[in-house]
C-alpha cells in the first residue's frame, strides 16, 4: 500500500509519488506541462530550505560535497547551453525581450534537463517510491484507453478541450486536453495519453516499462507493465514498438558483461551472424525501407527538415547557432526548423557548442551506467534509460518532452548516488512498518 511505502519519507519524497499517481488527473486538468515545468524548482526550493534550516541548527556539511562529478557535468552542459543562448541572442540582436523569452523557456527545457539528475542525487529519494508511482501512472491509460475506445466507437470526438493554462507559454499541443486523435494519414484513432502527439507516448511508454520492472510487488509492475504496453500499442508509433520490444534484451545482455556465459554466447553469435551478414543486412534494409515508407509524408518532411537544419547550421551560425527556431518553407509544412531530432535541432539553434552540451554528458553517463549496471538493478534501469534517450533523440526534442520524462532523470540522478547500491535499499523496505 502507498501509506506503508511513505512511511517516514521526506517531504520531497511525497511530492514526486504524488505527482506521479496523479499523472492522468493532472492531464484532464491541462496541467501537465505545469506540473513538470515546476516541479523540479519546487523539490529544489525545498531541498535548499531544509539545508538552510539544519544548517543553522547544528552546523551540518554541505550538500553540495557528495555530488557525482557526471552531475555536475550535467550542469555544467546545460549551463552551456544558456550561454549558447545569450550569446547568439546577442550576436544576431534579437532583442531584450526574445532572451527574457528564450532563457524562460530554456528554465522548463534543457535546465530540467541537468535540474532532475541533480536532485535524484542530492535527495536520497527511496527508488522504490519513484517505481510504484509510475506503476500507478502507467496502469492508468488503461482505463483512459478504454474510455477513449468507447468515445471513438460510437463515433463521438476524441478533442476534450483547450486547457486556459496555455497562456503560461509552451507547445499548444501540451494544453491540448484530448482522449485520442486521429492519423492524418490512415485517420484512424491514434493514441496521444499524457503526451502532446503520439510518438511521445511511445517514449513515455519505454520510460514507464524500464521503471515499472523494478517495482518489487508483482501485482503493481505487472499493472505497470500492462499500461506501459497498452500505450506502445495505441500510440502507434513506429519507434516507440522497436525500442519497447529491443529496449529489454539490449539491457540483459549488456548488463550481464561479467558473466562468462554471454561472452560465449557473443563468441557463438559473432561467426553466425557474420555467415548470415549478406541476408541480414538486405532484411534490415527493406525493414527500414518498409517503415518509411508506411508514412511516406512524415518521412519526407523528417528528412527535407534535417537538410535545411544543416546546411543553414553550417553557413550561418556554427559556433553558437540561430538562438532561436524558426518556422521552414511550405515544402515542410512550415514545421520549426531541426524540429523532429535533437541533434540538428541542437545545431541549428545552439550550434556545435550545443551540441557537445548534450553529447558529452549523455555519452559519459551512458558509459557509466553500462559499468555501474553490472553491479546494481538501479543502474539496469539506468542504462535502459539511456539507450531510450539516445534512440529517441534521433526522433524527437527532448528538451520539449522533458516535462514529460523527468521521472526518467530522476531515476538517473538515483543510481548515480551511493545509496543506490546499498543491498537494504532496493528490493526491501526501509522502515520497519513497510513490511
Amino acid at each position: 500500500m502507498a501509506s506503508n511505502l511513505l512511511y517516514k519519507s521526506s517531504p520531497e519524497e511525497r511530492i514526486i509519488f504524488y505527482s506521479l499517481a496523479g499523472t492522468y488527473g493532472v492531464y484532464i486538468l491541462g496541467g501537465m506541462y505545469v506540473l513538470g515545468s515546476v516541479l523540479g524548482w519546487l523539490l529544489l526550493m525545498v531541498f535548499l530550505l531544509k539545508i538552510f534550516i539544519r544548517s543553522s541548527a547544528d552546523g551540518a556539511g554541505h550538500p553540495l560535497l557528495r555530488i557525482s562529478p557526471l552531475v555536475w557535468l550535467w550542469v555544467i552542459g546545460m549551463v552551456a547551453m544558456l550561454l549558447a543562448l545569450l550569446i547568439a541572442h546577442i550576436d544576431r540582436r534579437l532583442g531584450t525581450g526574445m532572451t527574457i523569452k528564450s532563457t524562460i523557456g530554456w528554465a522548463k527545457g534543457w535546465a530540467l534537463l541537468a535540474l532532475f539528475p541533480l536532485l535524484g542525487n542530492l535527495l536520497k529519494v527511496n527508488p522504490a517510491i519513484v517505481a510504484r508511482g509510475c506503476c500507478i501512472a502507467a496502469f492508468s491509460a488503461v482505463p483512459f484507453a478504454i474510455v477513449g475506445i468507447v468515445f471513438y466507437a460510437v463515433g463521438l470526438s476524441g478533442e476534450l478541450y483547450m486547457s486556459p493554462l496555455k497562456a503560461i507559454g509552451g507547445p499548444l499541443e501540451a494544453f491540448n486536453v484530448r482522449l485520442f486523435g486521429l492519423n492524418p494519414e490512415t485517420h484512424l484513432a491514434r493514441w496521444q495519453f499524457i503526451a502532446p502527439w503520439a510518438p511521445a507516448a511511445g517514449l513515455m511508454s519505454c520510460f514507464y516499462l524500464l521503471i515499472c520492472l523494478q517495482e518489487q510487488d508483482r501485482a503493481w509492475r505487472f499493472m505497470g507493465v500492462l499500461g506501459a504496453t497498452v500505450m506502445c500499442l495505441l500510440c502507434q508509433s513506429r519507434a516507440g514498438w522497436v525500442i519497447f520490444i529491443a529496449i529489454i534484451p539490449m539491457v540483459f545482455g549488456l548488463s550481464r558483461l561479467r558473466n562468462p556465459r554471454v561472452w560465449l554466447a557473443t563468441g557463438v553469435l559473432i561467426p553466425a551472424l557474420l555467415l548470415l551478414a549478406q541476408p541480414l543486412y538486405d532484411w534490415l534494409l527493406d525493414s527500414y525501407t518498409q517503415v518509411k515508407q508506411s508514412r511516406p509524408g512524415s518521412t519526407r518532411v523528417r528528412e527535407t527538415l534535417a537538410r535545411i537544419a544543416v546546411q543553414r547550421w553550417a553557413n550561418e551560425a556554427p559556433i553558437w547557432g540561430h538562438g532561436i527556431v524558426e518556422r521552414g518553407p511550405k515544402s515542410v509544412e512550415h514545421m520549426p526548423i531541426g524540429s523532429h531530432h535533437s541533434w540538428y535541432g541542437l545545431l541549428y539553434v545552439k550550434g556545435a557548442v550545443g551540441f557537445l552540451a548534450l553529447a558529452l554528458p549523455l555519452a559519459l553517463t551512458s558509459f557509466a551506467m553500462l559499468i555501474l549496471a553490472q553491479y546494481s538493478k538501479v543502474a539496469q534501469a539506468s542504462l535502459g534509460i539511456c539507450i531510450v534517450i539516445i534512440s529517441y533523440s534521433l526522433f524527437e526534442n527532448l528538451e520539449i518532452l522533458v516535462y514529460l520524462y523527468w521521472p526518467a532523470l530522476l531515476w538517473l540522478g538515483i543510481s548515480l548516488s551511493p545509496e543506490a547500491y546499498s543491498t537494504a535499499w532496493v528490493g526491501k523496505p526501509r522502515h520497519p512498518k513497510e513490511t
